[in-house]
């Protein structure tokens, strides 16, 4: 079963299931929803600790950027505890040379770069046939 929930996804990714997996599940869910007021639902229990930093730091930025990007009412409060910024600077992508290094750190949306988390333009984007789910 997919993970209905952010928080859900955190569960899965604790009992040992891969980070990629369970947030591309969790992001399949999300998009398909139907309006607003259930994708506010979808982020708005806070992810159980994980003990790995980047992790912690990943689910805020996940929740403020889809929260955003989606027009949501507001973003949840959990997203902003200073447990969900990074110290030392992530650069997500395992080709990440001192070129994809500088592309990454000027391509990253302002939800991902505020917690130190270095990625591409449109870091959740989903495939879906010949379009993106994602704006």
């Amino acid at each position: 079963m997919r993970p209905n929930t952010l928080a859900q996804a955190a569960d899965r990714i604790l009992a040992g299931e891969t980070r990629d997996r369970a947030l591309s599940e969790f992001l399949d869910q999300f998009y398909l929803a139907g309006t607003p007021v259930q994708k506010a639902a979808m982020l708005r229990d806070e992810p159980a600790p994980t003990g790995d930093a980047q992790l912690e730091g990943l689910f805020g930025a996940v929740a403020e950027y889809l929260a955003h990007q989606h027009e949501l009412p507001d973003v949840p409060e959990w997203a902003f505890s200073p447990k969900r910024y990074l110290e030392r600077a992530w650069h997500v992508s395992p080709f990440a040379d001192n070129g994809a290094r500088e592309y990454l750190t000027f391509s990253s949306p302002a939800e991902f770069a505020s917690r130190n988390i270095f990625t591409e333009e449109r870091p959740l984007r989903r495939a879906r046939g010949s379009h993106s789910s994602e704006p």
